[in-house]
């Protein structure tokens, strides 16, 4: 039996940057009841207050809920009010190393010439994020961009041998995740197995990037059982299923 149910956020459990909707959050919180519940993004602390933490239903358990943004390498837990367990930081060198390699990569292929709307490139302290539109780009804008996934994958190839000590994923709709080798969200899932206690045979991850250079893939390469959900609307109905069995 699955004691632990956790999700990627963006394209799983809400649009990309966009709120978790209403549907979706009433039936996270019903799953709080029958289990503990984890949410692991490639965001930052303030995207998960954005998209879910205001938008959970008050019936929500908070103290069964683990989130982990920047692909894990950061936990918070509520007691009272939301606190930072853990967060694993770049050094300064690695940072500057990281944007410079960036802005040369994303130069060469053309990438800022689009509009952009916000800052194309994030600092997470333990996660670097290119967006190609810009962090506040429209979803219709950001769905078009790169449906196919080439652009990123050029870049990421393009990265990847100027930052060997380094993982660089495709995330998102117009993303780029980098973290330390070792740093993803198995390394989170790992995290959240001692944090919770739950052994990882009892955990399961339901996402949407579980696909070979998606950053929900390194979860199945490393054994965890895993869920692939085309888009929102498919999670809404996994996570029923779910809840009707742990019941």
């Amino acid at each position: 039996m699955k004691r632990l149910v956790a999700y990627d956020l963006d394209g799983t459990l809400a649009e990309s940057k966009q709120p978790i909707d209403p549907e979706t959050a009433a039936l996270l919180a019903r799953l709080t009841k029958v289990a503990l519940v984890a949410v692991i993004s490639g965001g930052d602390w303030p995207q998960f207050e954005e998209q879910l933490i205001g938008k959970l239903p008050d019936d929500t358990d908070l103290d069964r809920l683990f989130l982990l943004p920047a692909s894990g390498t950061k936990l918070y837990r509520f007691r009272a009010r939301w606190d930072q367990v853990y967060a694993e930081l770049f050094s300064e060198e690695e940072r500057k190393r990281i944007l410079k390699a960036l802005a040369s990569t994303v130069a060469e292929q053309g990438l800022g010439a689009a509009r952009s709307w916000g800052d194309r490139i994030e600092y997470r302290g333990s996660q670097i994020t290119f967006s190609g539109l810009g962090q506040r780009a429209p979803l219709d804008a950001k769905q078009a961009w790169d449906a196919d996934f080439a652009k990123r994958k050029r870049l990421q190839a393009a990265l990847i041998p100027l930052l060997p000590d380094f993982a660089v994923r495709v995330g998102g709709s117009t993303s780029i995740d980098i973290t330390r080798k070792g740093i993803d969200k198995a390394y989170g899932m790992a995290k959240l197995a001692k944090a919770s206690g739950i052994p990882a045979d009892e955990m399961i991850f339901i996402g949407d990037a579980l696909y070979p250079g998606g950053n929900d893939y390194p979860v199945h390469e490393a054994g965890f059982d895993t869920i692939g959900v085309r888009d929102v609307a498919e999670t809404r109905r996994v996570t029923e299923a779910i809840a009707l069995c742990l019941k």
